[in-house]
């Protein structure tokens, strides 16, 4: 009986610290990703920005994730996001846009603006650094 008492307690260590670890991950409720096909299913557009200015755009993160999205954009527009983080029960700490070399903080309670052109069309996908286990869409035209 000592043998397998050496390997099942190990085995129970190691599945309970699996568990806790797993707990404190990110949160976000596991529902499909909409599809912003429709323009009407598409976060409300901001008025457009005045000739030589970036569009800004209001983004908060919540337990919910990134809000809104999804977010149209249109390619060659240069666009700033200030981002407020509203919540300490998410991985979603920081912005993190690979294609625009973008991984900036956001500290808790406090905009934070993140500029950046979108230069292609199609589906940008942002995230945490999680491999962005919570994440939000651009849908660039």
């Amino acid at each position: 009986m000592p043998f397998l008492s050496k390997i099942i307690k190990p085995l129970l260590a190691l599945t309970l610290s699996a568990a806790i670890l797993g707990a404190q991950g990110c949160t976000k409720d596991s529902k499909p990703e909409p599809k912003p096909a429709e323009p009407s299913a598409a976060a409300p557009t901001q008025p457009a920005a005045k000739p030589g200015e970036p569009r800004t755009i209001a983004i908060s993160v919540t337990e919910k994730g990134y809000e809104p999205s999804p977010i149209t954009l249109k390619q060659g527009e240069p666009v700033k996001l200030v981002m407020t983080r509203t919540t300490d029960h998410t991985c979603a700490t920081e912005i993190v846009l690979e294609d625009y070399n973008i991984n900036t903080p956001l500290p808790l309670n406090q905009p934070v603006e993140v500029a950046f052109t979108p230069n292609k069309s199609g589906k940008l996908v942002y995230g945490c650094a999680m491999g962005k286990m919570i994440s939000g869409v651009f849908m660039v035209e």
